[in-house]
């Protein structure tokens, strides 16, 4: 059997060692110098298993002072490269439905959606992990895309439930979704957002513009979305295209 590498190893120590409670809020983890000392790794090796920590959320670098334990060691991490990996955020996280799917005028929306009119069909929800909430998301339809899942219980006020609303749509849709074009960018968080995931209002958020359109270009939902940057760790996987 092929041996584990060595970041892989050390990483995992260190993860048990957080879990356990052995670097509680405030307690520095050792350096990459002590851990080099300690383990006759080299540099890179350590270097890499604190990459891996730092990218899933489980620490946080602290400039000047060094590495330290995420605090809630809660942190949700989603890894994306795909739509299906948009749709299956429904296998581990609740979508709690905070404003129902109703008709209303935003010029905004509208626009981005491509529409003639400026009425849109939205929805308001969040979302919580291990009961946790992380994000707060508006999502907006055209009258058309909207029309099939009107009476969807799954979208009404107080809903809760494990699924996305791509994927409620998609069997409706004409086409399938074959792109999402997104957007990230920080915003502040105003009164409902920050009241949706349990912080101040004006905290930095990380804000995630997703426009998904059909196999025909055809832009089908508009969602944009308020993550809690203490909550969230956001991971996307570029490949080389051959």
């Amino acid at each position: 059997m092929k041996a584990e590498p060595a970041y892989q190893v050390l990483r995992e120590q260190l993860r048990n060692e957080i879990a356990v409670g052995r670097y509680p809020q405030g307690v520095r983890l050792p350096t990459e110098s002590e851990l080099v000392a300690r383990h006759g790794l080299s540099r890179q090796t350590v270097r890499r298993a604190f990459q891996d920590l730092v990218a899933e959320g489980v620490v946080h670098r602290v400039p000047g002072r060094g590495t330290y334990a995420t605090e809630t060691g809660r942190r949700y991490l989603r890894q994306l490269g795909s739509i299906e990996d948009l749709m299956s955020l429904s296998e581990d996280t609740t979508m709690e439905v905070l404003t129902g799917l109703h008709r209303r005028v935003d010029v905004d929306a509208a626009s981005r959606l491509r529409l003639d009119d400026d009425i849109v069909y939205s929805v308001v929800f969040r979302r919580l992990h291990d009961g946790i909430p992380f994000v707060l998301t508006m999502v907006h339809l055209p009258e058309p895309v909207a029309q099939p899942v009107l009476d969807s219980p799954d979208l009404d006020q107080g809903a809760t439930g494990t699924h996305t609303v791509i994927g409620l749509l998609e069997p409706h849709l004409a086409e399938p979704i074959s792109e999402a074009a997104q957007s990230i960018t920080v915003a502040p968080a105003d009164a409902a957002v920050a009241d949706a995931v349990g912080c101040e209002p004006e905290h930095a958020m990380l804000r995630v513009d997703r426009l998904y359109s059909d196999a025909s270009g055809r832009p089908v939902e508009l969602s944009v979305s308020y993550f809690l940057p203490e909550q969230y760790t956001y991971r996307v996987t570029l490949r080389r295209s051959s």
